[in-house]
């Protein structure tokens, strides 16, 4: 008779499976394990997620160890980095990172194609030399694009601009036009791009070429939030692949320890849509010397917030703690003298982490000071919550302009001059996001939009047609 060990690796074994290779960085991984949920809870998948030793953090071992039973994980042995030059952005780090971890890949991939119904592997953005591996044992290959359709449609293009343009992106004499897509200036595009000399930029491309070669793209979006990026790009082209839009994707699940959190409390007793958060994202840091105008700023608005303070950059490189998700001991230490005890009444600061999900849902938020990260956009969207866009790395820039411009639910700081955002513009943008005009109709549009999302993500959205089409081709892979 068989054992219940046995029973269940046997029921495991008949279920489709898919495997799931992250791109390091806990922003990444986290709308890739929302995935999997839907696949185990709506459609019975079992699935494996396959993580790099680049990528191992707390906050990593935590949210792995969260989800459910039938999804396991794995990490691939560690490679050598250490000939990258000490200055290599994160772009490059990911991407050689993968590109050395191919080998343990594909024994990986192997054990999962031996001992279950291995039937689609999914990568991520800078994962796609794993296509070769996955083509190689029949297992098709998928993209999952972990941002919004303007980036997409950048990377997609971007081999035909390689082409035709011979000065810098940010020299262009006019904004990028993409189809369907709002106009972004030279400037505000991918920061990766912006020095076509550099590694990062030979990377992107690379993966940009790569990206073609998918079976499908799941883009975690919605059509509202793009809607003619949207239409154009669910049409069916000769040659790319097709794009389902699977978002709005974002961390979900109460946990105790955050309703626990005292900055949940100290909202309680704040007056309704009154703070406004303050929160760069789990890799994103200022210098010392923009950490101190943010701080006066913030002063200066009279406004009530709650920030979430970060040790500042050592070298003034915003992506500095990408890779860690981690602050210095005492964060507060590197604020402006006497800035605390003048703004106790009016403000909570929080070392290095908050609930941000649980935050932007409280009824006392009524902004949001952003990175324009896609994930906090996308939690900021489905709670209501308006932004003040401050992008610092990556597709943050183009996500701003597209926020202010496009979307309309952001307001967007000035160009920093000599690197700095002054006290006096925090103050400005802050004050008419909380009190203004401009405020006003940007909480009247995210109010749209999250009624929006949320109906994607209903049964009959577009949401959950857009995966159930995406399971449905893979449980006919045999």
């Amino acid at each position: 008779m068989e054992d219940s060990n046995g029973a269940a690796a046997a029921t495991r074994s008949r279920r489709p499976h898919v495997a799931l290779l992250p791109t390091p960085g806990i922003g990444h991984l986290i709308p890739m394990a929302e995935l999997t949920k839907l696949l185990v809870a709506r459609h019975g998948f079992s699935v494996t997620i396959i993580t790099l030793a680049i990528s191992a953090s707390t906050a990593q071992a935590t949210l792995l160890s969260s989800l459910p039973h039938s999804v396991s994980s794995l990490a691939l042995a560690p490679v050598p980095l250490h000939d990258l030059p000490p200055d290599a952005n994160i772009e490059t780090t990911m991407a050689v990172a993968i590109v050395r971890s191919l080998p343990g890949l594909r024994d990986a991939l192997s054990r999962l194609r031996s001992s279950d119904n291995l039937v689609a592997f999914v990568a991520d953005i800078f994962g796609t030399d794993a296509f070769d591996v996955s083509r190689e044992l029949g297992v098709p290959p998928y993209l999952f694009f972990p941002t919004n359709l303007l980036t997409l449609s950048l990377l997609l293009h971007l081999p035909e601009l390689d082409a035709t343009t011979s000065c810098e992106y940010r020299d262009l004499p006019a904004p990028l036009r993409l189809p369907g897509c709002f106009p972004i200036p030279g400037p505000d595009l991918l920061q990766p791009i912006q020095d076509r000399s550099n590694d990062a930029y030979r990377w992107v491309l690379h993966q940009a070429r790569r990206s073609w070669e998918a079976e499908g793209i799941l883009a975690n979006t919605f059509d509202a939030m793009e809607p003619e990026a949207a239409n154009i790009l669910q049409q069916t082209v000769p040659g790319r692949p097709p794009v389902y839009l699977v978002g709005p994707l974002t961390q979900s699940g109460k946990n105790e320890a955050d309703e626990g959190a005292e900055c949940l409390r100290w909202l309680d007793r704040q007056p309704k849509g009154s703070v406004l958060f303050v929160s760069f994202g789990s890799g994103g840091t200022l210098s010392m010397a923009q950490m101190a105008e943010l701080a006066l700023g913030l002063e200066l608005s009279g406004q009530r917030f709650l920030w979430v303070v970060k040790s500042p950059s050592d070298g003034g490189d915003a992506s500095e703690a990408y890779f860690t998700v981690q602050s210095k001991e005492d964060p507060f230490r590197f604020l402006p003298a006497g800035f605390v005890d003048r703004t106790r009444e009016v403000g909570l600061l929080v070392p290095s982490w908050a609930p941000q999900a649980a935050v932007l849902n409280h009824a006392a938020t009524g902004g949001f000071l952003s990175h324009c990260g896609w994930n906090s956009t996308l939690e900021s969207v489905k709670a209501g919550v308006p932004m003040v866009a401050w992008p610092l790395f990556a597709e943050q820039r183009q996500n701003a302009a597209m926020l202010a411009e496009g979307s309309r639910i952001a307001l967007r700081l000035p160009r920093a001059e000599q690197g700095i955002v002054s006290r006096e513009d925090v103050a400005r943008v802050v004050k008419e996001l909380m009190e203004g005009e401009e405020g006003k109709a940007a909480h009247q549009r995210v109010a749209e939009l999250r009624e929006a999302s949320a109906r994607c993500l209903e049964e009959g959205g577009a949401a959950y047609t857009a995966l159930d089409a995406v399971a449905n081709k893979w449980k006919a892979t045999n």
